[in-house]
């Protein structure tokens, strides 16, 4: 693809297959929908005008959250449709891997063969020598689990650890929930850590910049001078990587300055004098070297956000992606929220909990299929974000919320170890890999590796638009459908309690597919019971999902048309009406039971990046500057939007961002091809020579290919898919690793820069080499990933014992608190005897499980609708009316009426009629006719009489007969 910007106009580039007239959109035949972006997580909201079953014209939806805007990716998705370069049939593999040689093939008839040679795999060497790549799928997660599930293997994965997943976990060990639900118009201070809703997010930005005008103190939290950094009341240009001293600083900060909200400490927190004693060593002045800022700007951060009460903090990707450092980051900004109070308050960072009443994406996903030996074979030495961790943070969900989070996301085999599996067989052979929505040679760390794990794979499915460097090397190609062709739901990866929704505009065109359409027919093809894939649409079960709220809409289209966005009543400061937190404990916990548990410091314990000062000096004299990375940049997301001729004219070039005191230093000027070289390779990008960073950084931008490209030339480099991707230079090396999360290092690397001469501007065969380690000079296989260590030694952890003996048959025991769950439903064995159901907060008896209803003081099996005394003997009706059997009344019987054993009272000769106690009239259970109870006269509502149903006449309420 030729880029030139000397083209006719810029209107032909972004548009070349548009008239000049304007689309009628008020034509007949013309329909409205209401769809989504599918193009990043925001999912904004669409307008598409379809007409004999194509789009039209597309425009964004005023009347929805982003109110009306669209990026230039959202308006790309007319184009995105009707692209010459989409995939748009099965495609199989007839020449050699990477050859680029297809056959078109059957949709149906590719699911089969691939069900036939994951079934034979399976056979052979376990399901779990079949692996899954997700990638940002943004809806229908839940049915690639589902399919995972079934067919037995733990191995599925997404880049995930890298953006959000390991900061959500390390927030719901302190507080039982992510609280990342922040409540800005309330707010009296923010920090943006980590993120730039500048450039990322307009809508967002829009709403900052109001707030600040009125009185909101905007706290930036990043190395680069951004768009957002420049309207910050307070920018901390911190060096790349050092998230976690800047935030155990502020922390000491405010705790030894008196600023902590010691009230909120001492009712609903614990551990906090541990939490004293731990930060003692954390003083600015010990964070200021690491950091590169002043003491005192970490001071009058902490201070403003303290005192500015209440506040929040706007969660970003970067404690994601710091390598080793990760989750101590995460840890830590917990930890500041919990000790300033700003924990699920107005105005504060809210928790919303999973959604209880509707079904979360956990509930779809069929976790109860995959045996508990096979999740002991999940690929992930990292227990947070994988099985040990998960198992523990999702029992202590059920208990005290009633429902729990998915485990696509948050429950994941490690990417980069999958990959090393595939090279390596350690710690056994994955043979098979599904890629959906992802190209890993470009999302994921040390992409040499995972270039080389993708070609030595033995058979790889993948299912994307376009040819990417993955797919190349693919045995089957799916074709996937696109945002105008798919139905869309938000819920936010079932993390919380909010829904909102998008129709598809279009069906698929050509061969195209869902995703969810995609795993139903692969699973069934390999033989999963089709009870367990009812929905043939994703319509079918989002109506499911939503069912629940009990909207006034009977499918899912109409929820779209009339509703589109369902947000509960806010609930916010829970915790009192709860009377605690989620957590095993109930409390806040400043020293962590879970993190202790597994192995884990309780408190953030400081380690540097992978690569500093401190730790590795002798790298300083070859790699003197500091590379920062992993952060998105528009008009692209992820890897995305290459091929797009207008997208690709606004960004036609991978740049890097130097300062201009730097790049003269290194002969370096605006628009030069330079390297940027870590021990692990090299990349070239060309320099945009800027203020916006410290002359001791620089900043790369993620995920560039040249698709433009005949992939097939130069397999060592397909589509320049190492070339100018900056995971060529990243480490996910096992000590480089986080040791909780898995995250792998994307900031705070140390690199040396440097101009392509004419003499070296060629990427070469050697460049692409790989080794594992990734961090070695030589290429190749040099150790075994589960001989090396990890960054930090697991810390032995060691039960207590349950008092009582033997922990009762049926129950399991939580030490943090000392109480006894029931198995299987989790509900809490109260000091009185009874159960009680986290979700509703009823009581249920111990024995039977049965409901206690405390308006008829009896019990009730809510499966059959049968009800108990609380002797547990079933209680009899005459219809709707309770009976007492035997010979003396529960309550006063008028004399006039007599007893019956069956237990009701009636009027003599009247057996058909029972006496209402709480009315005191005589009913008839089998039409609701109500009768006085003196002389058995029907009552007439609708006259307000009485009728002797024997003789007809009518009587007044008085008894006097009324006449004719």
């Amino acid at each position: 693809m030729e880029i030139s910007k000397t083209s006719t106009g810029l209107k032909d580039i972004l548009c070349p297959d548009t008239e000049s007239t304007e689309v009628d959109i008020h034509a007949d035949g013309v329909e409205m929908i209401k769809s989504l972006c599918y193009f990043c997580h925001a999912n904004c909201g669409v307008l598409a005008y379809v007409k004999d079953g194509d789009v039209i014209k597309i425009e964004g939806d005023p009347n929805y959250s982003s109110q009306g805007g669209l990026c230039c990716r959202g308006t790309s998705a007319l184009l995105h449709v009707n692209h010459p370069a989409r995939i748009n049939h099965a495609l199989k593999r007839v020449g050699e891997k990477g050859e680029g040689k297809w056959e078109q093939i059957d949709y149906d008839q590719a699911i089969q063969e691939v069900a036939d040679r994951l079934n034979q795999i399976k056979a052979e060497s376990g399901a779990e020598a079949v692996a899954s790549a997700g990638g940002t799928t943004r809806t229908d997660d839940w049915a690639r689990r589902r399919f995972l599930n079934q067919f037995g293997t733990p191995n599925g994965f997404h880049n995930a650890l890298l953006c959000w997943i390991p900061t959500f976990m390390a927030e719901t060990c302190v507080a039982g929930w992510s609280p990342f639900e922040t409540d800005l118009g309330g707010a009296k201070s923010l920090i943006l850590w980590g993120m730039n809703p500048g450039a990322s997010t307009l809508g967002g930005m829009h709403g900052y910049t109001d707030l600040q005008k009125a009185g909101l103190k905007i706290i930036m939290v990043d190395p680069r001078y951004s768009e957002t950094a420049s309207k910050a009341d307070l920018w901390l240009p911190l060096r790349p990587g050092s998230d976690a001293a800047l935030a155990l600083a502020m922390l000491h900060t405010i705790v030894y300055g008196g600023m902590a909200d010691y009230d909120f400490i001492g009712k609903w927190c614990d551990g906090f004098d541990d939490l004293m004693d731990h930060l003692a060593q954390y003083s600015p002045e010990w964070a200021a070297p690491i950091t590169w800022l002043e003491p005192e700007q970490i001071r009058q951060a902490a201070m403003m956000y303290a005192t500015n009460k209440p506040g929040c903090i706007q969660w970003g990707c970067t404690w994601d992606q710091i390598g080793r450092a990760s989750t101590t980051g995460s840890h830590a900004i917990a930890l500041l929220r919990a000790v300033t109070g700003n924990l699920d308050v107005p105005g504060g960072d809210g928790m919303p909990g999973p959604a209880l009443n509707f079904l979360t994406d956990e509930e779809l996903e069929l976790n109860e299929c995959l045996p508990e030996e096979q999740k002991a074979k999940q690929i992930s030495r990292y227990k947070l974000t994988s099985w040990p961790g998960y198992q523990i943070i999702s029992d202590t969900a059920r208990r005290t919320w009633g429902k729990t989070l998915p485990t696509e996301w948050f429950c994941e085999a490690h990417g980069p170890s999958v990959f090393k599996a595939i090279l390596t067989g350690d710690p056994y052979q994955v043979r098979a890999l599904i890629c959906n929505a992802t190209n890993p040679v470009n999302s994921y760390g040390d992409a040499k590796m995972t270039l080389a794990a993708l070609k030595a794979c033995e058979f790889l499915v993948v299912v994307d638009y376009w040819m990417t460097p993955t797919a190349l090397f693919a045995d089957y190609v799916f074709p996937a459908a696109g945002a105008l062709e798919r139905p869309t739901i938000v819920t936010h990866y079932g993390a919380t309690d909010s829904l909102m929704g998008g129709r598809r505009a279009i069906q698929p065109k050509f061969d195209r597919h869902t995703d969810m359409v995609f795993w139903r027919k692969l699973g069934l093809a390999c033989g999963q019971d089709p009870a367990n894939w009812p929905w043939e649409t994703e319509e079918e079960a989002y109506y499911e999902v939503l069912k629940g709220i009990g909207l006034p809409v009977s499918n899912y289209n109409e929820f779209v048309d009339n509703v589109r966005m369902y947000y509960p009543p806010l609930h916010q400061s829970k915790f009192e009406k709860n009377g605690g937190f989620w957590t095993p404990s109930g409390k806040v916990e400043l020293n962590s039971t879970i993190m202790r548990q597994l192995g884990f410091p309780g408190m953030p314990t400081y380690i540097g990046t992978i690569e500093n000062p401190i730790d590795t000096p002798e790298l300083l004299d070859e790699y003197p500057i500091v590379l920062t990375t992993g952060g998105g940049f528009m008009p692209y997301h992820h890897s995305e939007h290459f091929q797009m001729q207008g997208i690709r004219y606004l960004y036609p070039d991978p740049y890097f961002s130097i300062n201009p005191e730097l790049a003269e230093k290194l002969d370096i000027e605006y628009g030069d091809w330079c390297w940027i070289e870590t021990r692990r390779g090299r990349i070239k990008m060309r320099a945009n020579v800027e203020p916006e960073v410290d002359p001791r950084v620089v900043f790369a931008p993620r995920g560039w290919w040249f698709p433009e490209r005949d992939g097939s030339a130069d397999l060592d480099n397909p589509f320049g898919c190492l070339e100018s991707n900056v995971n060529t230079l990243t480490s996910v090396d096992e000590e480089h690793c986080d040791p909780m999360g898995g995250s792998w290092a994307n900031r705070g690397l140390l690199c040396k820069v440097y101009k392509c001469t004419e003499l070296d501007h060629e990427f070469k065969p050697e460049d692409a080499q790989f080794s594992i380690p990734g961090s070695v000079a030589e290429p190749g296989i040099h150790e075994m990933p589960s001989s090396r260590p990890l960054a930090r030694e697991e810390i032995p952890f060691e039960m207590p014992q349950y008092e009582g003996g033997e922990v009762p048959e049926g129950y399991d025991w939580v030490w943090q608190n000392n109480t006894l769950y029931q198995k299987g439903t989790n509900y809490k064995l109260d000091a009185s005897g009874w159960l009680i159901n986290p979700r509703n907060k009823a009581y249920y008896d111990a024995y039977t499980g049965w409901r206690y209803d405390a308006g008829e003081e009896c019990l009730v099996d809510d499966e059959t609708g049968k009800r108990y005394t609380m002797d547990r003997e079933e209680i009899k009706y005459m219809g709707a009316y309770r009976l007492y059997p035997g010979a003396e009344a529960p309550y006063a019987v008028p004399e006039q009426l007599v007893w019956k054993e069956e237990g009701y009272a009636t009027l003599p000769g009247r057996d058909e009629l029972i006496y209402d106690s709480n009315s005191g009239w005589l009913v008839d259970p089998a039409t609701n006719v109500y009768y006085d109870a003196y002389y058995g006269w029907a009552y007439d509502p609708t006259a307000n009489c009485l009728i002797d149903m024997a003789t007809g006449k009518r009587y007044t309420m008085e008894y006097q007969e009324m006449a004719e």
